[in-house]
């Protein structure tokens, strides 16, 4: 289970770094990076199946609950707001962009800090 859960997690650091990483190449250009929708839920799906390897397993430590709650609703906002980005194009305001890129490093804060 501990090879599954580290694969899992392998595809979940992945996909948030797609995410950031479309900001970062992308933040003075319009529109958001067309990767970043598939790398959110890349990230959304493959921790939704670490939470529930991590609770099948007695291999792996038991997870914090009210951190997973938080990091599932900022990464359910990242994946709704690429959504809107992705079917807007290139008329993306410039604050969901913003908010995609720092609401991925607050989900990266939280799962390194807390």
């Amino acid at each position: 289970m501990t090879a599954l859960y580290d694969a899992f997690l392998v595809l979940h650091l992945v996909g948030w770094a797609i995410v950031l990483g479309g900001y970062m190449a992308t933040v003075k250009q319009p529109g958001i990076y067309k990767g970043t929708l598939h790398g959110a839920l890349t990230a959304l799906v493959s921790g939704i199946a670490m939470v529930g390897i991590a609770e099948m397993s007695d291999a792996v430590r038991d997870p914090n609950m009210v951190k997973i709650g938080i990091k599932l609703t900022i990464a359910l906002v990242v994946v709704a707001l690429a959504f809107i980005g992705k079917n807007r194009g290139d008329a993306v305001p410039a604050a969901v962009k913003h908010a995609i890129g720092g609401l991925t490093v607050v989900n990266i804060i939280i799962a390194v800090f807390v």
